[in-house]
């Protein structure tokens, strides 16, 4: 095997948890470009169709499955569904919300439910699927962390806590499930052109910071992920287990 086939998906199955836009559809494009089935996933069924069609429309080996990442009966029921259609190969947690205020001012219902989307999924659904991958012996899992994972800014302290934890929670189901040939690896994004980051991007001060403070100078393109969630997603990584690559310009290795 060449080392470019070693980057190949060709007859894996992925699930991809909120990928009907941004990041997560990033994601779940290259896997499919890389030969990848793909699983969609996200609350609102309109969102869902419309990522479907588009991928579709690129020849691309799509299916989507419509549940809440949250939910724990629902994560189960549908990850039994998906499996009934064939095994799944890949998970990327990528489901995930940012609130932000002060936090002397942050309401009690916003921590829980910014904590039930970006923690509690990852837990929810990587057991419901390493469950199935156990028996099975392989499987790669690929959580969404953050340069928040490491570092905080202002008005983000709840967001901080959830992505901290999902970087150790990587570490420990590596150590849990890589035994059983399960590595469980973590993608830390720096500051990304997204919907969710518009306001951000549009404005002229913030855009400018961000610039001078990554020393490659610019924000994130989408397109700047793929790669590395095939990277993990694909034998090129095999002795791969326990680590959170940081996808950032350099965010993190500067002061």
């Amino acid at each position: 095997m060449s080392v470019i086939d070693t980057f190949r998906l060709n007859g894996r199955r992925a699930l991809v948890t909120g990928s009907s836009m941004g990041i997560g559809f990033a994601i779940a494009q290259a896997l499919a470009s890389a030969g990848a089935h793909v699983v969609l996933n996200a609350r609102t069924r309109t969102r869902l169709d419309q990522a479907h069609d588009q991928l579709a429309a690129q020849g691309l080996a799509v299916s989507s499955q419509c549940f809440d990442v949250t939910d724990a009966n629902a994560v189960r029921e549908a990850i039994a569904h998906i499996e009934d259609q064939g095994p799944l190969d890949i998970l990327v947690n990528n489901a995930g919300i940012q609130i932000r205020a002060p936090l002397d001012q942050f309401a009690d219902d916003d921590w829980r439910r910014l904590m039930a989307t970006n923690l509690d999924s990852v837990y929810y659904v990587s057991k419901a699927v390493a469950q199935r991958m156990l028996p099975r012996q392989r499987g790669s899992i690929i959580n969404l962390c953050s340069v928040m994972s490491e570092v905080s800014r202002p008005t983000v302290a709840p967001y901080t806590a959830s992505k901290g934890g999902v970087k150790m929670l990587t570490k420990a189901m590596a150590n849990d499930w890589g035994p059983h040939g399960i590595r469980v690896n973590g993608i830390g994004p720096g500051f990304f052109k997204t919907e969710l980051n518009e306001k951000l991007v549009n404005d002229p001060k913030f855009s400018a910071w961000i610039e001078g403070r990554t020393p490659s100078r610019r924000w994130g393109e989408l397109e700047d992920l793929g790669p590395a969630a095939v990277y993990l997603a694909s034998d090129a990584s095999r002795f791969v287990n326990g680590h959170v690559l940081y996808v950032d310009g350099g965010l993190t290795a500067a002061l």
